[in-house]
This record gives C-alpha cells, structure tokens and sequence, in this order.
C-alpha cells in the first residue's frame, strides 16, 4: 500500500478546513494559497470528498467548502479510504470475507492479515482534530502541512 499524492493532498485540505473553521465557507483559492496545491488538483480532490458527505459547499460570491461533521468525528482513515480507496497491503485483505479461493490454505495470510489490522486500527486512532490541534500547537510556525 501506497498513498498518493492525491491522498496526502486530501489530508492536508482537510485539516486546512478544520483549523481555519469558523462555519464559514472558506473559498477553494484560500486552501490552494495556504496549502500550494493548484485549484486544478484540488477540484480532483473536493468531488472525492464531497461524495463521501465529508463537506459541505456552497456556491456564489461567499461560496466555498467546509467541513460536513465536527473535525472530531473524522479519521485519517476515513479520509484516505474516501480517495484511495482500500488501504489493503495486498489485494487478498481487499475483501470482507476474503474470497480468495486460496486463503484456507495460505501460510502467508496471517501476515497480510496482522498489517492489515495495524494500518487500518493506526489510521483509525488519528482524528482530523488531533491533526489539527499539532497544527496550532506549532508556536504560530507557519509549516505546510
């Protein structure tokens, strides 16, 4: 398992929106400023996100996005998994139950089977709002995320 730059961009979008929520909509030219991400990239990105009901738009001279739910009810996993896709370390753990036809004899499934758990219970246990509150824990150092 890799993550894409397309991932590691929606994390960052996403904790941009959380740190600087007001309840506002903050406009897509803010985010692609702070964050250096082209407005091109990001309007790959906000569809991804939106059709997992993780923001909220508006459109029009106060137009923009924000976030759906309250930064704490987010996760990295969450996040990743909207634009990603599985996290699964082999395609074998891509399904619930596995259906490989293989897996009732496979020496090696535990061991996809114990980093699966690990990736994904790791990436659960991040919220949004940690992530978020590191930010502003930086002493008004300004570092992209």
């Amino acid at each position: 398992m890799k993550i894409s730059t397309k991932g590691r961009y929606a994390l960052r979008v996403m904790v941009d929106l959380a740190i600087n929520d007001t309840g506002e909509f903050i406009p897509l030219k803010n985010v692609s400023s702070r964050q250096e991400i082209t407005i091109k990239y990001l309007e790959q990105i906000i569809p991804l996100l939106n059709r997992a009901g993780y923001l909220k738009s508006t459109r029009g001279k106060d137009g923009g996005y924000r976030l759906a739910k309250d930064a704490r009810e987010y996760t990295v996993g969450d996040i990743l998994r909207a634009v990603e896709g599985s996290l699964a370390p082999v395609v074998c753990m891509e399904d619930d139950p596995n259906k490989c036809p293989r897996c009732a004899g496979c020496p090696t499934l535990s061991v996809w089977k114990g980093l699966d758990d690990v990736i994904n219970n790791y990436l659960d246990s991040i919220t949004l709002d940690e992530l978020a509150e590191s930010k502003r824990n930086l002493n008004g150092q300004d570092y992209t995320i």
